[in-house]
């Protein structure tokens, strides 16, 4: 089989082209457009299934340096930190408590769901956590990092199996997110409650939207310029930061924890001295940095492990899928308050319960683009998916493998 291996800078290049050509067939393509499906699963998706193809086939495997993917990600997400602000935190306390206590709700779920149908079938129940929180709410990089507990409890493949899981649920959380609140939104007729009579918006009171590819904003290069700068400190002095909070605790955080919290930081003193920030065109890099990120990691996918899952897994995943899109439907949408922000926060919840947080950020990008601002949501999500889910995902899910082991 012919190995085809593309460096960093081949890499950048590769999800560039998969970004442009995901926007292409959704413009094209009615039914990704009605379904909010985003421009970059779509160019990513098209690359994985020619991929899966070829290896399938035996004639090549293609792969590549994702060193600037990682970069990428934590770039986009300390985009995400300059949003948050002290007084924005005060106001938005609520949403971001009860969209915490319905994720945490649904890490036993997940977990007990897994382990249940695992041992219907005969096999290790702990293969069922890597079928649960584990892939699912913590994503790939939990996945990594939790596999090989699972064997060394006794676990055979649970690393596989883990990793595997995760693949499947970046693909699915992508697919199933935009759908669900585009229900709830034209079931119920919401529409942004900061939306004017002539489509603008009003005061938004807890944190900027990631600008659309379309929004226009006027701006010069010192302003740019500034503003990457900006995000450079931020994601040098987090690098570090990360750190400590793993030194601590004993407990594996993803790569951008440290980097927003600088960012946070950063925002608020700047805001607190009175300083000018640049906030269109950081929201403006985050837009880029998410989409080029998301292209490059789903067309890294092997697609080949989940065609090599035992049928308890593919049963599993599936149900796993299908209690995601009830309790989101009809829990995460009612307690976060049935409004727009609640639906679109639903389509975000979707994307980091069962991926990653930027699977959310993405079906909450295409949804406000559609729709309008969702401040709250591009709040509370982040902070959730991002940050303190990750701290009560590990307890539980040590605590899953004593019960069942």
């Amino acid at each position: 089989m012919l190995t085809i291996e593309l460096n960093m800078y081949h890499a950048v290049a590769l999800g560039a082209f998969l970004f442009w050509m995901g926007g292409i067939i959704t413009d094209k393509v009615r039914l990704l457009n009605r379904y909010c499906i985003p421009a970059p699963l779509v160019g990513g998706l098209c690359f994985s299934v020619l991929n899966c193809i070829l290896y399938s086939a035996g004639i090549a495997s293609v792969t590549f340096d994702s060193t600037l993917q990682t970069v990428f990600m934590i770039m986009f997400f300390t985009t995400v930190g300059f949003t948050v602000s002290i007084p924005a935190l005060l106001k938005g306390g609520k949403a971001v408590m009860l969209c915490l206590i319905v994720s945490i709700v649904m890490i036993p779920l997940q977990n007990f769901l897994g382990g249940g149908v695992m041992e219907v079938f005969g096999c290790d129940p702990l293969l069922g956590i890597g079928c649960g929180s584990i892939a699912l709410i913590g994503g790939p990089g939990t996945a990594a990092a939790f596999g090989p507990d699972l064997e060394a409890a006794g676990a055979v493949g649970g690393s596989v199996v883990s990793i595997a899981a995760a693949t499947f649920g970046l693909v699915a959380g992508s697919l199933m997110g935009g759908p669900t609140a585009r229900r709830l939104i034209e079931k119920h007729n919401l529409r942004p409650e900061t939306m004017t009579a002539i489509g603008g918006t009003q005061g938004v009171g807890l944190a900027t939207d990631v600008a659309s590819e379309d929004e226009r904003f006027i701006t010069n290069s010192p302003r740019f310029v500034k503003g990457f700068m900006l995000l450079l400190l931020a994601v040098g002095i987090g690098n570090q930061v990360s750190v400590w909070p793993t030194a601590l605790t004993d407990l594996t955080f993803p790569a951008y924890i440290g980097a927003m919290l600088v960012a946070v930081v950063v925002r608020n003193v700047m805001d607190g001295a009175h300083t000018e920030y640049p906030a269109e065109e950081i929201d403006t890099m985050g837009n880029m940095f998410l989409s080029i990120f998301l292209a490059m990691a789903l067309a890294g996918l092997k697609l080949w492990e989940l065609i090599d899952l035992a049928l308890p897994m593919i049963v599993c995943l599936l149900l796993q899928c299908v209690v995601m899109v009830l309790f989101a439907y009809f829990v995460v949408f009612r307690v976060m308050g049935r409004n727009y922000d609640a639906a679109v926060m639903t389509a975000g919840f979707i994307g980091f319960a069962m991926g990653a947080t930027s699977n959310a950020m993405a079906n909450m990008q295409v949804m406000t683009k559609k729709y309008g601002p969702s401040p709250v949501a591009y709040f509370a999500i982040p902070m959730v998916g991002g940050m303190f889910i990750d701290f009560f995902n590990a307890v539980l899910i040590a605590a899953n493998i004593g019960w069942w082991a």
